[in-house]
């Protein structure tokens, strides 16, 4: 082995062994740090749940974590690439999918590694477990026994069982077989078939070819012993027998000429050069075998240079991947408490992924797989896994599916707000911004965004005409955008979908030049200035926009410092209402917003800027339907030191005491006194906040920035904004480590009127 395979193999199995053994481990969903915990979880109070269960069967979806349970079930007689390992070993592979299942779909699993090679007497053991899950994924498990057993079980469980092996790889086939007709123009009942692989895997596929349309008669399946005909009794089976063509043709050589789609499960080599070169015009070459495919992407390539590729690898376009299929399939069978996976939900499966490959690419998925080629057509038949949209698209339309063929028991009242849900899950921002969201959604405002260019800027840009009303503005060259879009897989354009500012060559240059120097002849600037600002600085442009009222609000700092920002907002926007006085980010913990300030405006903040801040920080939270709950924050507690940070937090508070509030605000108090109630209680028993504070207001920005870049890169915390304070939400001014749906998150933020505030 190469010293390349030794460290590859030697980091894979680190991997499985530390820092604990395995992929897997099981933790409580409920407290138990007492006595009346413990007799709620266990006896006596665990009585209630199970008397309930006994009474109607379907509460054990409401008491249990059945509904969200799966079982992935196996012998180990066909591990992908490996064979008949066995059960034991295969439990690698198993503790895998478990993973897969609860990182794409958030759907709990138990592994199952059955030491039981017959299969009726496997398909028994997997019955009797029907009381444990929600559904059961079949795993690996040799033809024809995985036929036998899924049929017994389906034909006698209650819940969804289903052959991933088969019927997701099935499902992704066709959807990309989907695509790969639509990118060269054919219809399935035109097209001819050859397929080599008459395993689990290969019949699946091609009964799912079928009910897309494919014809029977056009389908020619060849195995290891050659064409699959009528007649034939070698390793034949009733799967095989329904695709036996009436010929005297014996061989894949004997059938490939004119084909127009070849579906390889099989085995390395399969197919030639010479092949390829005999089927149809553009042929679609689905070499599905791993590790090595029955020919490689490059020889195909090198021989029909159109030919279109698949294969089931990840290093070539196009990885049929079963990932694409089995966790959204499953997510939306159990929320629907569906009986079965029928063909209509697996239907709904291919249309859903078929069709998010054609829509335009996720700024999340493209960030995942940097370099490769994300716009629909050959190289991009079907999405990427890591694609998050796949789980509101493909899981909605499962569900809905499973609602409308009579299979579902427990309905969903709302799709659009299930599908609102799952998104939410992947999205971690999506559930706290829709008061957002909702409110920018009354009002068409115009947002510029000054960085025009950055790739960010250009798929929030796209964003922002898909999920809102607002009307982006980009600042930016037209070459350079226009160019960027369609690398991008973008379908905006400037001039059609949205506004263009062009810093080079604009009708409004004298315009803005002009009225920037008005603003700016006493302070220094000169006409010639003026032109070079307004040349140059697209951060000023942005700002002579919204001042000249071709703009409601801008957005900037993709690149660039903070405060270089700030001084040309500041110096073109800032009136007697308008003045900055601080930034509030929202961080989005594990068990909830907390939202930290003033993190980039004013370094040493007066006990007057303390108090603005404050109330500055309880507004905006307010737009996310969360009452403000605000502790100023030092190393003092409640007076116990007389350093400066202390002084000028309690003169904020004295300030704030001055007149009525409608919020709750306390301190001045260490983090974890703010945080902790009980603790603030032994502090100062009578002090006037319950629960954790949820804005922690800083008395210096080194203090509010380094804890906000804490939570953000050690606490998992994922940040929306900065938001701007004092600039009635005509700017905004992010950080170069945004992503495009911060950047969206932004948007919808400027896209709400101040009036809204609240």
């Amino acid at each position: 082995m190469s010293d390349t395979g030794d460290t590859l193999r030697l980091a894979a199995l680190n991997y499985h062994e530390f820092p604990k053994p395995g992929k897997l481990e099981v933790r409580a969903t409920k407290p138990l740090a007492n006595g009346r915990d413990l007799a709620r979880a266990y006896s006596p109070g665990v009585a209630e749940a199970c008397v309930e269960i006994k009474a109607d069967p379907a509460n054990a979806s409401r008491y249990t974590s059945r509904g969200n349970l799966v079982g992935v079930v196996t012998n180990g007689t066909a591990v992908l690439g490996l064979g008949n390992i066995g059960p034991l070993a295969s439990k690698p592979v198993m503790e895998g999918k478990a993973v897969l299942f609860k990182k794409f779909a958030d759907i709990d699993c138990f592994d199952l590694e059955l030491n039981e090679p017959d299969p009726v007497k496997l398909a028994e053991i997997v019955c009797a477990m029907e009381p444990t899950f929600g559904a059961i994924n079949l795993e690996d498990i040799k033809a024809p026994d995985c036929f036998i057993v899924e049929r017994i079980c389906r034909e006698r469980m209650n819940i969804p069982v289903f052959h991933d092996d088969q019927h997701g790889t099935a499902i992704v086939v066709g959807a990309a077989a989907k695509n790969a007709l639509h990118v060269t123009g054919r219809r399935w009942e035109d097209i001819k078939i050859v397929s080599t692989g008459g395993g689990a895997a290969g019949i699946a596929c091609l009964n799912m070819l079928v009910k897309l349309g494919a014809r029977r008669e056009n389908i020619w399946l060849c195995d290891i012993h050659g064409l699959v005909y009528e007649g034939r009794a070698e390793d034949m089976n009733p799967q095989k027998a329904e695709f036996a063509q009436k010929t005297d043709l014996r061989g894949l050589d004997d059938v490939i000429d004119g084909a127009d789609l070849f579906l390889g499960l099989s085995g390395p080599g399969a197919l030639t050069v010479d092949h390829v070169r005999r089927m149809a015009p553009q042929p679609i070459v689905f070499a599905l075998a791993n590790p090595t495919p029955e020919i490689m992407p490059d020889l195909a390539r090198e021989a029909v240079p159109d030919a279109i590729i698949a294969t089931g690898r990840s290093d070539f376009p196009n990885q049929v991947n079963n990932v694409l299929c089995f966790p959204f399939i499953f997510r939306g069978a159990l929320d629907v408490g569906a009986t079965q996976i029928n063909d209509a939900m697996q239907i709904a499966c291919v249309d859903g992924i078929a069709a998010l490959a054609r829509a335009t690419t996720s700024a999340e998925a493209a960030a995942a797989y940097q370099g490769e080629p994300m716009t629909f057509g050959a190289d991009y038949l079907i999405p990427k896994p890591f694609d998050p949209r796949l789980s509101g698209i493909v899981s909605t339309a499962v569900a809905r599916a499973a609602m409308e063929s009579g299979v579902a028991t427990r309905p969903l009242d709302d799709l659009n707000i299930y599908k609102a849900k799952l998104d939410a899950s992947v999205f971690k921002s999506a559930l706290l911004m829709r008061p957002v969201f909702e409110a920018s959604k009354k009002d068409a405002r115009r947002i510029v965004f000054a960085e025009g260019e950055d790739e960010r800027v250009l798929r929030a840009a796209q964003a922002v005409l898909e999920e809102t009303s607002e009307q982006p503005i980009l600042i930016g060259r037209p070459s350079v955008i226009e160019t960027r879009c369609e690398r991008l897989g973008l379908n905006i354009r400037p001039g059609r979908d949205f506004q263009l500012v062009n810093p080079e060559d604009d009708p409004r240059y004298r315009d803005y030049w002009t009225s920037y120097h008005e603003i700016m002849k006493r302070r220094g600037v000169t006409p010639d200035l003026a032109r070079a600002v307004m040349r140059t600085n697209t951060t000023a442009i942005g700002a002579v926009m919204v001042h000249r009222g071709e703009a409601d609000s801008m957005i900037c700092g993709t690149f660039g410092e903070y405060r270089w920002h700030l001084k040309y907002i500041t110096q073109v926007l800032g009136d007697a209402n308008h003045h900055p006085h601080g930034a509030v980010s929202m961080m989005i913990l594990e068990d909830g917003p907390l939202f930290i300030g003033d993190t980039h405006v004013r370094v040493f903040p007066t006990p007057e800027d303390l108090a603005e801040t404050a109330i500055g920080a309880a507004r905006h939270v307010r737009r996310f339907g969360i009452e403000p709950k605000v502790a100023f924050c030092s190393q003092s507690n409640f007076g116990n030191q007389g350093e400066d940070s202390g002084k000028r937090l309690r003169a904020a508070i004295a300030l704030l005491d001055a007149k009525p509030r409608d919020f709750t605000y306390e301190g001045e108090m260490n983090i974890d006194a703010a945080l902790d109630e009980d603790l603030r209680a032994r502090l100062l028993p009578d002090n006037r906040m319950e629960g954790a504070a949820n804005v922690l207001i800083f008395s210096n920005v080194d203090a509010a920035s380094g804890v906000r870049n804490i939570l953000k890169m050690k606490g998992g915390g994922l940040e929306v904004g900065p938001i701007l304070m004092g600039m009635g939400n005509r700017a905004h001014i992010v950080s170069p480590a945004i992503t495009p749906r911060g950047l969206l998150n932004m948007a919808a933020i400027a896209g709400t009127p101040v009036a809204h505030y609240g």
